[in-house]
């Protein structure tokens, strides 16, 4: 789930609007501009919903939220709703158990500022059969391109088909209308989360987002997400993050914590590559490790920042993870997410460095 996809990436730099009038938090000072908007998109929780539907979840931090599908179902049900989705979701799951690098598709959504532009680039996609020749400009030549190699073979063209297909009807007969009524369920929650991040966590955390090439962009929360996010990165100037949506304003930590989770990706990838073997490498484990090394990476990083931030990040995916908490949250942590102690110290040690020490 760390893939980053390559090719062309489509962005939306507008400013955020100013939603809370709240007082700063004692001792914290207001971001100087608009970096790093926070964001709800209807077509990054679309597509994402749809993978949930479609997609077996065993993962440790599961990636998507717990209980999600079930909801969504008792939705539509009480709506009176099928959809294509409904009508495709074995078809598509069938092929994503098939080929399990159709996971990175994920991502796909992030690339786009809106349902117009992605509707319209998988329609084109789809339209020339992953073909570049059909283009009739470079744009169109990228956008097939970066499509083809999420879709490289027959089959996967034909599950790009089918899934958007099955988007189109989710959207038109129900997800539209739902996801409008359920985000301004939200608006205070947003609203928190936008708060907390613009005006305490995004200055606290700004040095080292430089220093890791990540001075700018976006998060986006997003409904079907929980403690494990998707990042899109289009060097210093812009990262798409979404993290989960919280439930309620009193959760919005609970966006931080995951936002805190992402941003570390680049200097656990880089840990994890120079801590682990060529065999290791080969046989998967080296992968296998990534995930639970950004786990505790996240850590890592809020601890710098205090031992209560880390207390509350550890417990936040303790939960995440279904593992129940017995004593020191911390140690707990550890048991759940056990990374060696060599490529922990080389992950703290370049996160001190990125926060400009030693």
């Amino acid at each position: 789930m760390r893939a980053v996809l390559t090719g062309l990436m489509f962005v939306a730099l507008a400013s955020p609007s100013v939603r809370c009038g709240a007082q700063l938090p004692a001792g914290a000072t207001a971001a100087a501009d608009t970096r790093w908007p926070v964001k709800s998109r209807e077509h990054v929780d679309l597509w994402l919903h749809a993978f949930a539907v479609i997609s077996d979840d065993s993962a440790r931090v599961p990636l998507f939220r717990r209980g999600y599908v079930d909801a969504m179902t008792v939705e539509k049900n009480k709506a009176g709703m099928v959809t294509d989705l409904d009508a495709n979701r074995e078809a598509l799951a069938r092929r994503l158990r098939a080929n399990p690098a159709l996971v990175n598709a994920q991502f796909i959504a992030l690339y786009f500022p809106s349902w117009v532009e992605l509707e319209a680039a998988m329609d084109l996609f789809v339209k020339a059969d992953g073909s570049a020749r059909t283009a009739r400009s470079q744009q169109e030549a990228g956008v097939i391109a970066m499509l083809g190699g999420v879709f490289p073979a027959r089959e996967d063209r034909e599950f790009a088909r089918r899934l958007l297909i099955a988007l189109r009807s989710e959207r038109d007969k129900f997800y539209h209308a739902w996801w409008l009524v359920e985000t301004r369920r939200r608006d205070a929650t947003f609203e928190a989360v936008d708060t907390l991040w613009r005006r305490t966590y995004l200055p606290a955390l700004q040095q080292f987002l430089n220093h890791t090439q990540q001075g700018n962009g976006e998060v986006i929360l997003a409904l079907a997400l929980d403690g494990e996010g998707r990042t899109v990165s289009g060097g210093k100037l812009h990262t798409s993050i979404a993290v989960g949506f919280p439930d309620s304003p009193s959760q919005a930590m609970d966006a931080i914590y995951a936002i805190a989770h992402e941003i570390v990706g680049s200097l656990t990838g880089a840990a994890v590559a120079d801590n682990t073997t060529p065999a290791e490498k080969r046989s998967g484990a080296a992968q296998r490790l990534s995930s639970v090394a950004l786990v505790r990476a996240g850590e890592l990083l809020l601890a710098h920042l205090s031992k209560p931030l880390a207390d509350g990040y550890a417990r936040f995916y303790l939960q995440a993870a279904g593992v129940a908490i017995e004593g020191d949250a911390i140690a707990a942590f550890a048991r759940a997410f056990p990374v060696p102690q060599g490529m922990l110290d080389s992950i703290e040690r370049q996160i001190g460095i990125a926060f400009g020490g030693i």
